[in-house]
Order: structure tokens, then sequence, then C-alpha cells
């Protein structure tokens, strides 16, 4: 049994075939390419991760949640992972625009902002060396780290 191909079904499969298989970063708009270098889109998306790593601690230190030393730990991780990068993601020109939550406090006293991501950083490097296996080990920790959050939140965002 011989069985032959319509031509034209043929040119539009392969069009269709051709137009579908390209490098997805290639064929999105030049403004979503943009963005994804932009500091601002950077820091705002490396927050959101530090907001989603806080939700399940938060919940554990009011008791809705059982304890588990693995999501501390991993929170932990991401939160001393942000502190690595955060402070450079606020250069000159990146005031403004995005709609930025950055206040004008981070570039008005740099050293001021630059205190507050070490502190936070030192939170976070002393919670993970303590390992808390426990609830009760965790919240003093823990509760630092928020501290530290609060603080710079406080002085060097802008709150809707």
């Amino acid at each position: 049994m011989t069985i032959s191909a319509n031509p034209r079904l043929l040119f539009a499969a392969l069009f269709l075939l051709g137009a579908c298989s390209g490098n997805s970063d290639d064929s999105a708009p030049p403004q979503a390419n943009e963005m994804k270098d932009d500091p601002r889109h950077e820091r705002h998306e490396l927050m959101e991760g530090v907001g989603k790593a806080a939700k399940p601690v938060g919940k554990m230190l009011k008791g809705e949640v059982e304890y588990d030393a693995e999501v501390i730990m991993a929170s932990l991780q991401t939160w001393h992972d942000a502190t690595n990068t955060f402070g450079d993601l606020f250069p000159p020109g990146s005031e403004t625009g995005m709609d930025t939550e950055a206040a004008p406090a981070i570039w008005e006293d740099r050293a001021g902002f630059e205190e507050a991501l070490g502190e936070f950083r030192a939170a976070t490097e002393a919670a993970i060396e303590a390992k808390p296996a426990t609830l009760e080990e965790a919240k003093p920790t823990v509760g630092l780290i928020f501290q530290t959050c609060k603080g710079c939140h406080d002085n060097y965002r802008i709150e809707d």
C-alpha cells in the first residue's frame, strides 16, 4: 500500500515545526530579555525567593505547622545565598522605575545599608552554624534574622 502525502499539508507541517522549534529566549520580546538583566528585576526576584522561604518558617514559629529542621536549613541557605548578591543589585541609576520598593536611603546612606546587609548575613551564618534541630533552638536564631529583615525594611524599603 502506498501512502501519498498532500504537498500543501506537508509544507504546512514543516512550517509549523520550524516556527515552534525556536529558542524561547530568542523568541521572547526584547523587553523581556532586557528585564531579566535589570538589577531592579533581579533584586525583586531575589526578595520574592527570600519571602517564599520565610513563609514556612513563620508558620513553624507560630505553631501552625510541625517543625521541620530540613525546611529551616533550606530557608537559612536561601537567605544566606541572597546576602551574597543582594547588595550588588543597587547600582546607581536603579533608584526608580519598575515599581521598585527600594528607598532612596539605600543610595543616600550606602554605608548603613551595607551594615544592615552585613547583620543579615551574620545572623544567617550564625543560624546555619547552630543547625537548629528543634523549634526551641530555632526561635532565637531565626528571630534574630527576622529582626534584621524588619530593620532593613523599616529603613531601606518603601512600603505600599
